[in-house]
């Protein structure tokens, strides 16, 4: 990967590697998994590679922080988890197998603890961190009439210039499509509307942060109303 040095800002194409790799290799890891690797051991994996990777890029990414105070994205957040874990189990309640299996208990807390503090850090960073907001370059480098926009977007462009909170409709829909992409076929419909949740929470509090801690506040209450109710195929 090349990384430049001196003034110059990193492009959108040096900064995609360490914004995709920790999303990539955790979907790796579950597609391994549902072929040839025990559930255990697969959240083993995904607990010591993926926030190596996220630790290994961290000084690439862009601040987790915006202009709005931090207990207010904490209390944001916390709000708008509990209602995406809502509509979540609303909108999979059609498509969920009602007799789907119960996890035992040690792989419910691995993926307890995965879900809740690893997968929305490395989730939100690159769909809300990179692809939201290089859709939304590419978005206006296209009004803007700019030749060739996605080549402009990935060459000349920074996502680290985009202001916070900025966002467009197309941006919305994109990154909300590559959002779903990473989740299975019956989860979909919960999955970009979840996604356009936690763009909107982007706009509203302009910071990472909030969308992070919505995204963990999900899918823990939604892990425990899952364990709570016996409902299996919600999760």
């Amino acid at each position: 990967m090349k990384i430049k040095t001196g003034i110059s800002p990193l492009s959108n194409r040096d900064l995609l590697v360490p914004y995709a790799l920790p999303y990539l290799a955790y979907v790796g890891i579950a597609s391994a998994a549902r072929n040839i690797l025990p559930s255990e051991l697969s959240y083993v994996l995904k607990i010591i590679i993926v926030p190596g990777l996220i630790y290994w890029a961290w000084k690439w990414y862009c601040p987790l922080t915006g202009p709005k105070k931090i207990a207010g994205s904490v209390v944001a957040g916390i709000w708008f988890g509990i209602a995406g874990t809502v509509l979540w189990c609303v909108l999979m309640k059609p498509f969920a197998l009602h007799d789907a299996p119960a996890w035992t208990k040690t792989q419910f807390m691995l993926k307890l603890f995965t879900a809740s503090l690893i997968v929305p850090v490395f989730e939100e960073l690159f769909i809300r961190g990179f692809v939201l907001r290089a859709a939304f370059q590419w978005d206006m480098n296209r009004k803007n009439k700019v030749k060739s926009p996605l080549k402009h977007m990935l060459d000349h462009d920074s996502i680290n210039d985009v202001r916070p909170g900025a966002c467009t409709m197309t941006a919305v829909v994109i990154s909300s499509i590559v959002f779903a992409a990473g989740h299975m076929r019956e989860q979909w419909p919960a999955a970009i509307v979840f996604s356009v949740l936690m763009a909107v929470l982007w706009i509203v509090r302009k910071d990472l942060l909030s969308c992070i801690i919505a995204h963990g506040t999900t899918n823990f209450t939604l892990a425990l109303y899952v364990y709570l109710t016996g409902q299996w195929g919600l999760w």
